[in-house]
């Protein structure tokens, strides 16, 4: 919120000649690409909008619990090799895959550590709910989901510490632990409530979980639409952060399926696992850039987390809709086969009867 509040700092003169493309008011402006300070109906829209999204995220993670059964989730516990999985591409591939598309495109520096940035974040909420609709497994998906949050506190300066060394002085990135313990807390507390809810009311909790994913299916659309109606503004970005933004999570879903196969998870756990890889927490991005940049660095790599969150689930929509015609397909193919089974079978007992005098065994009815 306080990089729109610097209109200070930018000369009047150079805004003023600008004026025909740019807002008299804008706070960065370089053509027709510009920035608008935050007026008090953004802000309160902006208060208004996060409040409704929390609540309604709080809801969407309540019903996704109603689908966590305490024992296959303590088992996960017990026994993390899908959690140790999913960690190795959360904090293994999605940070390496960041600083080689930035090595690959010989991006800015300001701009390679925000996709930086993105890769080393953890998974984000969405996946819960993508998961469930493509039949995942709604444990691990949790776990994972909790494990990485969790996890962040300590992998995310790692990761950075690393990989941005070439770039920029790590110590510059401002990570907000406060934003990473509350969407730690949102994702836990109705989580549990909804685990509560399953174990002593498994048939309520049922049609909670039918409401809930299809509340979850609007609020993912809604989060995507509510980080245009915020900014008042264009940007005219690097066509090579659209190329990343677009490369960046389908590599991210291709490969966290890739290594889930390789180390023999099922193929139910391998779509959680891509999904858990693919889908990161764009909110928590776009909180670190704010507070680690100045405003002219803004300019060259503001939207990349929202590139990033409309293609992460463009693909995984894609995704769904993939799997869902896939399974239509098997259960029609395997439907033509019972069918034809059957008319064998009829056969068979028919001539069967006829060569026995019509006696047909109980058996065979």
């Amino acid at each position: 919120m306080q990089t729109y509040l610097l209109s200070q700092q930018f000369n009047v003169r150079s805004l003023a000649e600008n004026s025909t493309a740019c807002p008299a008011n804008a706070t960065i402006c370089n053509g027709t690409s510009c920035v608008l300070p935050e007026d008090n109906f953004n802000k309160t829209l902006s208060i208004i909008l996060s409040t409704v999204l929390t609540i309604m995220l709080a809801l969407v993670m309540f019903s996704m619990g109603c689908n966590v059964e305490l024992k296959k989730f303590w088992g996960h516990i017990k026994r993390p090799w899908g959690i140790f999985v999913g960690f190795l591409c959360q904090f293994g591939i999605m940070p390496l895959t960041a600083f080689l598309l930035s090595l690959v495109f010989n991006v800015l520096p300001v701009q390679a550590v925000v996709v930086l940035i993105m890769g080393c974040c953890p998974g984000g909420t969405a996946s819960n709910v993508i998961a469930y609709w493509v039949d995942g497994d709604m444990d691990l998906s949790i776990s994972m989901t909790t494990c990485s949050t969790l996890l962040a506190m300590g992998m995310m300066p790692l990761c950075l510490f690393v990989y941005t060394k070439i770039w920029t002085d790590s110590n510059a990135i401002v990570l907000p632990y406060d934003s990473i313990g509350i969407s730690l807390v949102a994702l836990i507390v109705p989580v549990s409530f909804g685990i509560y809810v399953n174990h002593r009311w498994p048939s309520k909790a049922k049609i909670i979980l039918k409401i809930g994913s299809i509340v979850g299916a609007i609020l993912i659309v809604l989060i995507a639409v509510v980080g245009g109606i915020l900014y008042k503004g264009s940007w005219i970005i690097s066509p090579k952060l659209w190329i990343i933004g677009t490369i960046f999570p389908a590599a991210g879903y291709s490969l966290g399926f890739f290594l889930a196969r390789v180390a023999g998870l099922s193929w139910h756990r391998c779509r959680t696992v891509s999904l858990e890889t693919g889908m990161q927490n764009t909110q928590l991005c776009s909180t670190i850039i704010q507070l680690s940049f100045t405003p002219e660095q803004l300019e060259l790599m503001f939207t990349f987390p929202l590139i990033y969150s409309i293609f992460q689930l463009l693909f995984a929509l894609l995704i769904l809709g993939g799997y869902r015609v896939y399974r239509r397909h098997r259960v029609k193919t395997k439907t033509d086969v019972e069918k034809t089974e059957e008319k064998e079978d009829s056969k068979s007992t028919s001539s069967h009867a006829k060569i026995n005098g019509g006696f047909v065994s109980n058996e065979t009815k």
